[in-house]
């Protein structure tokens, strides 16, 4: 037997009229307060599990920084220490 195509003489597949919610009411996508309340714990878990992340990669991100920055402040102390040698008296 050959298989019905669902867009013979259609622009769009054949949708089931027939669909019922549960109880006669429309709850939407998550309509199960139980799955509700699991997608919140996940979702918070998450954010707690990115916020542990992203500290971590703020500190690795600190020591860059300051391995970065120490050459310039040392370049810094240095041209003040020569510039505090080299004034005239009087000054």
């Amino acid at each position: 037997m050959k298989p019905t195509s669902q867009l013979e003489n259609e622009r769009f597949p054949r949708t089931d009229c027939c669909f019922q919610a549960r109880d006669g009411r429309w709850r939407g996508y998550g309509g199960d307060e139980s799955w509700n309340s699991s997608r919140y714990n996940l979702g918070r878990e998450y954010l707690i599990e990115s916020a542990r992340e992203r500290a971590k990669e703020m500190v690795v991100f600190a020591i860059i920084l300051a391995a970065a920055a120490s050459p310039v402040f040392y370049m810094i102390v240095t041209v003040w220490q020569v510039l505090q040698r080299h004034q005239p008296p009087g000054h």
